[in-house]
């Protein structure tokens, strides 16, 4: 088989036992799952062993973490024994906190959230942001990977200014990612899967629409299988 797709899938399962299940189903096809913040605070940190399993798929903690630089450490070191490949942050937390999870887990990718998909232009408005989305995203982006981030998270929309800003060394991780015909439910900023590697994306964050169809692996694989070419080494 080939290597898999670019691809996270947001286990928002209602018990640990369906998420391992979906887990088991779609690791054939892509990389990585993410662990978001509902499952972790219920399950606790044996969720990720659980849906790790013995397959060794990369595990993407989505905690989002937002505190006082200390606590915030202190929070990535508790789950950095957990062996995730990637850990959450919110890059509006300023760069003493990213600085502070960077150090705290060195072995773990600290990802820095920049605007959560869910926000519009109008919803910055709201909350005191001045600016466009694209301006927003942009500077909190290059403040995190001034202060060590490796990773950043963004819309689709916003990747390529992104790209742009931070070179080619940062991994740009993009929710609000919705292949043809889904719908966009909670989020106000999406794109397809292709769309958003064409605009410089490395990691894709799919989360309902293989896991709410009626055979999560089938929908992985057919979802995997045009990214698979899109990404394939040229020969």
């Amino acid at each position: 088989m080939s290597d898999p797709a670019p691809i996270a899938v947001a286990l928002d399962a209602p018990d640990l036992e369906t998420a391992a299940r979906w887990a088991g189903l779609v690791t054939p096809h892509v990389s990585t799952v993410k662990i978001g913040l509902e499952l972790y605070l219920r399950y606790g940190p044996g969720a990720v062993a659980s849906i790790r399993g013995a397959s060794g798929v990369k595990v993407f903690l989505d905690l989002k973490l937002h505190d006082i630089p200390a606590t915030v450490a202190g929070a990535a070191r508790a789950v950095a024994r957990l062996r995730p490949e990637i850990l959450t942050v919110h890059a509006a937390g300023g760069p003493e906190l990213i600085r502070c999870a960077t150090e705290a887990a060195p072995a773990t990718t600290i990802a820095a959230v920049t605007l959560l998909t869910s926000l519009s232009s109008a919803d910055l408005e709201l909350i005191g942001m001045g600016g466009s989305v694209t301006d927003a995203v942009v500077r909190l982006s290059a403040l995190a990977v001034g202060a060590g981030a490796g990773a950043l998270v963004c819309s689709p929309q916003e990747v390529a200014a992104v790209r742009a800003e931070v070179g080619p060394d940062i991994t740009l991780i993009t929710p609000g990612v919705r292949p043809a015909g889904s719908q966009a439910h909670d989020q106000a900023r999406v794109a397809s899967p292709e769309e958003a590697l064409s605009n410089g994306a490395d990691l894709l964050v799919i989360g309902r629409p293989i896991t709410g169809a009626p055979d999560p692996g089938a929908a992985a694989a057919a979802i995997a299988a045009p990214l698979r070419r899109l990404t394939a080494p040229s020969r």
